[in-house]
């Protein structure tokens, strides 16, 4: 089989888990699919909405001496926390990531998932993770770390899908090279910005004050309604956009 790259999931970290995923679930018309009691190991509770056949993960700290807390503490809480991409090979990734000085900071095995998770310092501005599930190369097949059957609680009336993810940097080129070659997507200049393109979402890389995943793009049915349900739970919106979970949400049709 060819070699293939995916976006599966976002992950975002915020200090407690309440209110921020209810938020999203309501303002987004997203269904929380599962809940992962294995993550509770690391010091943290988790939930998980599909958006459409990507998977949108929030995670929040228990206990004291997390990596996630000391990401809060680092960032002050702004900035996306992990891209967790599915291929064929994600061990074969960990090594062209190791062989660039990029250390895999922890491998999950739980058959028949297989996960390589890279050092976040080295990526820089967020974790990257590669993994495999076996049997799952059809995008709506098995993803353990979403639950048993996360397909049925996708919702597409309000929210349609995640399109893109914004990076910030104060060099924008060299972090999309490097999470480029990282990645094994070559970047393209696209209206002045470099972007990496997968074949079901976009990184686009935009200069800023810290190397941060500042934004997630989506796409909805009607964007007047979703920008008015964020009003109502109390959050500022301005022009299509409001920040939610420490990312920056921009709306659009």
């Amino acid at each position: 089989m060819a070699p293939y790259v995916r976006l599966r999931q976002i992950c975002l970290v915020a200090p407690q888990l309440e209110p921020v995923i209810s938020d999203i679930a309501g303002i987004m018309g997203l269904a929380v699919c599962y809940r992962d009691g294995n993550v509770a190991k690391y010091g943290l509770e988790n939930a998980l909405l599909p958006v459409d056949t990507i998977l949108l993960e929030v995670v929040a700290p228990f206990r004291d001496g997390t990596t996630a807390g000391r990401f809060i503490e680092k960032t002050g809480g702004r900035g996306g926390y992990m891209a967790i991409f599915c291929c064929n090979d994600p061990d074969q990734r960990g090594r062209n990531a190791n062989a660039m000085g990029v250390r895999t900071a922890n491998v999950i095995d739980h058959a028949p998932y297989h996960g390589v998770q890279l050092h976040p310092r080295d990526c820089r501005a967020a974790f990257i993770e590669f993994n495999h599930t076996d049997g799952s190369d059809d995008i709506l097949g098995p993803y353990p770390p979403a639950g048993s059957d996360w397909q049925k609680f996708i919702r597409k009336d309000v929210t349609q899908a995640l399109t893109g993810v914004e990076m910030q940097s104060p060099d924008p080129i060299g972090l999309a090279e490097h999470w480029g070659k990282i990645i094994g997507v070559a970047p393209t200049a696209v209206a002045g910005e470099t972007e990496l393109k997968l074949p079901n979402a976009s990184f686009r890389f935009v200069k800023g004050g810290s190397e941060i995943m500042s934004t997630l793009e989506f796409r909805v049915a009607d964007v007047a309604s979703v920008l008015h349900a964020a009003k109502a739970k109390g959050h500022a919106v301005a022009g299509n956009e409001f920040l939610l979970g420490g990312v920056t949400f921009r709306i659009g049709a």
